[in-house]
């Protein structure tokens, strides 16, 4: 099979969260609350899902909103 690009959509709970609390997030920019979007190479929509999650880990605050594959 032939790796296809997708697209990760990520933004970190724990960047908004602070904003909204009037406070900044120790270690990431405050941009993070804003959805960012990456380029994952992957065969498919599953091995995407789980780099994306490896790269983004949840418990460290980050939500991926989506992956899709790019036309």
């Amino acid at each position: 099979m032939m790796p296809k690009n997708f697209e990760a959509a990520v933004f970190n709970q724990e960047v908004l969260q602070a904003l909204q609390d009037g406070e900044h997030h120790k270690h990431l920019n405050d941009e993070w609350a804003d959805t960012h979007y990456f380029e994952i190479v992957a065969e498919n929509i599953e091995e995407a899902w789980s780099i994306a999650k490896r790269k983004y880990r949840a418990d460290r605050g980050f939500v991926i909103k989506a992956v899709e594959l790019m036309e």
